[in-house]
């Protein structure tokens, strides 16, 4: 499965998210640090979700780490999130 998939669905199921896009941003950064030429190193995570209310950016970040989980993160160069 890719890793867009993998992330989509995790994040799908750690939250009930009225918007997910989960974008590969890899080519913009070919040849740039970081880029392993998996063709998926660079990421943007654009979502929306009622239980991220009241909490801070900080604590919103670490929730989406965590739902994507430490086997997938350490297969992510850079991971960019939109919260709104």
């Amino acid at each position: 499965m890719r890793l867009d998939a993998q992330i989509r669905d995790r994040l799908q199921a750690a939250f009930r998210p009225q918007r997910l896009e989960v974008i590969n941003e890899s080519a913009q950064h070919a040849g740039h640090a970081g880029d392993d030429g998996s063709g998926e190193s660079h990421w943007r995570v654009r979502i929306s979700d009622e239980s991220f209310e009241g909490q801070s950016r900080i604590a919103r970040h670490r929730a989406i780490h965590a739902a994507i989980g430490r086997d997938l993160m350490d297969r992510i160069h850079a991971l960019a999130i939109e919260i709104g």
